[in-house]
């Protein structure tokens, strides 16, 4: 599985946290948000992971204009986790870009990563 990091926040502490997955073979890499983006359109990437105030905007922005609405989802924003119903949701619904916020960027990968790997 190959992630491609982009959003505005924390892209560092994302990779780190994925990272902590890499057994599975997982590798990620940080971008721009329009390479990122790019990158999992064109298939070179399975996935577009980012972060920033609320989980959408700056952490999504880029990835709902490339990869359109329907492959892009937040979450998790600033006080409130992410719920594993709505990321099976979003997993199965075929998505490809996921955001969320600082505060909730640990629970929020270790979900995804949960969901992804199936």
């Amino acid at each position: 599985m190959k992630i491609a990091i982009g959003g505005q926040l924390s892209k560092e502490e994302i990779k780190k946290e994925i990272l902590k997955y890499n057994g599975d073979g997982i590798d990620a890499d940080i971008f721009t948000d329009m390479d990122a983006a790019m990158k999992v359109k064109s298939g070179q990437y399975d996935y577009y992971f980012g972060a920033c105030q609320s989980g959408a905007g700056g952490a999504l922005g880029m990835a709902y204009g490339v990869l359109g609405r329907e492959k892009c989802f937040t979450v998790a924003m600033a006080g409130r986790p992410p719920k594993e119903e709505k990321i099976e949701d979003a997993v199965s619904k075929g998505g490809k870009a996921f955001g969320f916020t600082n505060d909730q960027l640990e629970a929020s990968v270790e979900m995804l990563m949960k969901y992804l790997n199936r």
